[in-house]
């Protein structure tokens, strides 16, 4: 060998999945929600802050109705089996959608760090701002307003603990139930940050990685 060529692999931590809405999902996601925003009655009777940790404007549940006919359960189930077959080497034969939600963030507004329940979670992009302000202090900062922070474990030596992920519009991240993660508040605008997330159980052996097995 003339060089000394190298491959960074990533042996350890959780994988995540990165996906892309549908175009006719995501619009037909973002009208259902602009329809639900205009009525009064029908945001209360869907209203889903007081499950979730984020001190946003609005936060509720999507109705069964929607997530099939706009072929979001679908996009979910697709995207975890072809996960579960690639990662786990499994066939995926339950998908249980426990809930998905949709989260209305503006200027200022934040979602601590937390976790999720069930299995398998995700949050990604319906609606984004064109900016979402910069660093009072612009040299040498990396401005995180509005980003999606992934976290797991401690920093270490060539292992760090976080990902940043900055929203685009149909970008969705697929993750297990346990990962840690929080959003940004962001500024100088009064445009929306319009995100959606699920969580969901698939079959039990494939997530419990103990059962059955023995120690080696």
């Amino acid at each position: 060998m003339e060089k000394n060529d190298i491959k960074i692999v990533k042996p350890f931590g959780p994988s995540v999945v990165i996906a892309k809405i549908p175009v006719n999902t995501l619009e037909m996601l973002n009208k259902y929600i602009d329809d639900i925003v205009a009525d009064k009655k029908k945001s209360a009777d869907l209203d889903h802050g007081d499950k979730l940790v984020g001190d946003v404007t609005q936060e509720f549940k999507l109705e069964k109705e929607i997530i099939e006919k706009s072929g979001w359960g679908k996009f979910l189930v697709e995207c975890v089996s072809k996960w579960m077959e690639i990662e786990m080497k499994a066939k995926m034969t339950k998908f249980e959608l426990l809930t998905s939600w949709v989260v209305r963030q503006f200027e200022n507004e934040y979602n601590p760090t937390h976790w999720h329940g069930g299995h398998i979670s995700g949050a990604g992009f319906l609606k984004v701002p064109s900016t979402f302000g910069k660093h009072y202090q612009e040299k040498n900062k990396n401005y995180k307003g509005g980003q999606l922070q992934l976290i797991n474990g401690t920093r270490h030596f060539v292992s760090p603990s976080t990902v940043s992920l900055t929203p685009k519009v149909g970008d969705f991240y697929f993750f297990p139930n346990y990962l840690m993660h929080t959003v940004f508040p962001f500024k100088d605008t009064k445009e929306e940050r319009r995100s959606i997330s699920f969580n969901a159980r698939i079959d039990e052996h494939i997530y419990d990685v103990y059962g059955g097995g023995s120690a080696s």
